[in-house]
């Protein structure tokens, strides 16, 4: 297990991130808005690339990026101001261009959203193009 306090741990071939429930991220119920569970998946997806040895900005400097051209969510209940959630992110595949990701929040035993995430690595003009050499093999311990 390789820990990095702000960034998570990798437990096997997926990532734990932590993520507390502030004021800021619920609506006037004091329930989670439901446009930030995107963020807390995002914020899972880099720190798990970056646990692995792969940086945006390094990425950035090889002409490379990524854009999600799909994402599945699947809510199935609600977080609460001051819930304390686990982010589990896995990298389950990639197919050319394509990354392919599972995600799930939980609250202790509690799933409370899921999601199918498909990323595609694309160039710093838009157009798709193949991950960086060398990415995929840090990736590749972690693919199912």
């Amino acid at each position: 297990m390789t820990e990095q306090p702000s960034a998570g741990w990798l437990d096997g071939r997926e990532h734990v991130l932590p993520v507390r429930i502030y004021y800021e991220d619920t609506d006037f119920t004091g329930v989670v808005y439901h446009a930030n569970y995107v963020r807390y998946f995002e914020r899972g997806r880099s720190d798990f690339l970056r646990l692995a040895g792969i940086r945006h900005a390094e990425l950035q400097d090889q002409d490379a990026a990524f854009a999600i051209v799909r994402m599945a969510l699947e809510f199935k209940r609600v977080a609460r101001i001051d819930d304390a959630l686990a982010v589990r992110t896995t990298y389950d595949s990639a197919r050319g261009p394509r990354l392919f990701i599972g995600q799930q929040i939980f609250r202790g035993e509690d799933l409370i959203c899921q999601a199918q995430v498909e990323a595609a690595c694309i160039d710093l003009a838009g157009r798709p193009r193949k991950p960086p050499a060398g990415m995929l093999e840090q990736l590749r311990p972690y693919f199912a």
